[in-house]
């Protein structure tokens, strides 16, 4: 009579399954550029590196390699990610200036939901991936339908994208709290500079550090929108 064969032990069959059920996913570029994304959200751009992915990933730097090409690479396709987000419109020759506001309002949100992602915004300048290039698309589109001229829209894109990039690192590093005491510190920092040397200063501090959330913003949109106007021959919705 033939010994059956020995069982798996309990805390063997247990090995087995959680063997099973903790295969890591598929490495992809989609997955790269996610994870890249969720530690510029929780750490900021300086702690994004192809290691850092590898570890919030479980895998090494060198596997990422295969699907992104270098740091540079995957900040663009990082970029690219979030404006995925912003929502475009089909040109309205008749609300074209609010249409241009609205999306800089919306590239503007998108880019300080994402900490200080604006940062590589400023750096990458010229849009060179797909959704960088819809949302340039979908500017230069909505500028010709207000009646610009070729030139002024496409100075008026570049103006635009700067403006937008530039205001939003901006209040980037002032996020999380400390932007009324970074105005505070500034406006005391005024009280204390010689009266005689700086009189237009310290006459204007309370104005130069105003702090109401949005309103610079709106400010620089309606004269930059309203000179492209001029500029360019464009349409007023409110003639």
């Amino acid at each position: 009579m033939t010994s059956a064969a020995p069982r798996s032990s309990w805390s063997g069959q247990w090995q087995e399954k959680e063997k099973g059920g903790s295969r890591r996913q598929p490495l992809t570029r989609e997955r790269i550029v996610e994870a890249a994304l969720r530690i510029v959200d929780t750490e900021g751009m300086d702690a994004l590196s192809m290691r850092r992915v590898g570890q919030e990933l479980d895998t090494g730097a060198a596997s990422l390699y295969a699907h992104v090409g270098n740091k540079e690479e995957l900040v663009d396709l990082v970029l690219d990610l979030a404006y995925s987000e912003i929502e475009l419109e089909r040109p309205d020759p008749a609300a074209w200036q609010e249409q241009v506001k609205r999306l800089m309002r919306r590239s503007r949100d998108v880019l300080l939901g994402h900490r200080d992602l604006a940062k590589a915004a400023v750096v990458a300048n010229v849009p060179r991936t797909p959704h960088a290039m819809d949302v340039a698309e979908n500017m230069l589109a909505i500028l010709r339908a207000g009646g610009l001229d070729e030139q002024t829209a496409a100075y008026g894109v570049d103006l635009l994208g700067l403006y937008t990039t530039a205001t939003t690192f901006e209040a980037s590093t002032r996020s999380g709290g400390n932007s009324q005491e970074f105005t505070d510190q500034v406006l005391a920092y005024f009280g204390t500079i010689p009266v005689d040397r700086y009189p237009m200063i310290t006459s204007m501090a309370v104005a130069l550090t105003r702090n109401v959330w949005g309103e610079r913003f709106e400010f620089g949109l309606d004269i930059l929108v309203a000179g492209l106007a001029r500029q360019g021959g464009g349409t007023d919705p409110a003639a």
